[in-house]
């Protein structure tokens, strides 16, 4: 189960039949793709609410979650050993593409842009359809994020799995959240 976060009228537009939008944002952690929070529908509801805070205020924004049930299909799961091996490899090989291009590396910032690692992902992605792989349908990820819940606990407040899905056939249908 994934939950994403947005503003209601998309929310109702989804839950309706509408589409999910892709995030295209250069700062997306796990690349292009629609997010969720894995079995997390108030971290879900909590980033929408971020998100108000940050828009626009002359625009209207409605804080919303909703669910979705997806198969992760053919996931690049950062949990595991594999898969980080692999992105170091992808990360090698988009270091080298940059210095050839002598174009300024990205920078992953305090704030919570991810434009590093944004970059490399979609440059694994771009290694797979070169090379006539498989292409990816979600990517999965651990972040350790926020306070610590206690003083001097490795346990934050904003830890969360999230999911990237790329393919959005892998998401099986969706649900209203009542939080």
């Amino acid at each position: 189960m994934g939950y994403h976060g947005c503003d209601k009228d998309v929310g109702e537009s989804i839950l309706a039949g509408g589409n999910f939008k892709q995030s295209e944002n250069s700062w997306d952690w796990l690349g292009s793709g629609v997010y969720f929070w894995e079995a997390n529908p108030e971290r879900g509801l909590e980033f929408a609410h971020e998100q108000a805070n940050r828009k626009n205020p002359s625009k209207k924004y409605d804080p919303f979650v909703i669910g979705a049930v997806i198969d992760l299909g053919y996931c690049f799961d950062l949990t595991t050993k594999t898969s980080v091996d692999y992105l170091e490899v992808a990360y090698s090989s988009y270091l080298s593409v940059v210095k050839k291009a002598a174009q300024p590396l990205p920078v992953n910032d305090s704030r919570g842009k991810h434009h590093l690692d944004c970059a490399v992902i979609n440059h694994m992605h771009e290694i797979m359809r070169t090379d006539n792989a498989q292409p990816l349908d979600t990517v999965k990820g651990l972040f350790i994020e926020g306070e610590p819940v206690f003083e001097s606990s490795r346990f934050m407040k904003k830890t969360h799995i999230q999911i990237c899905v790329r393919n959005l056939e892998c998401i099986k249908g969706v649900f209203r959240v009542n939080i």
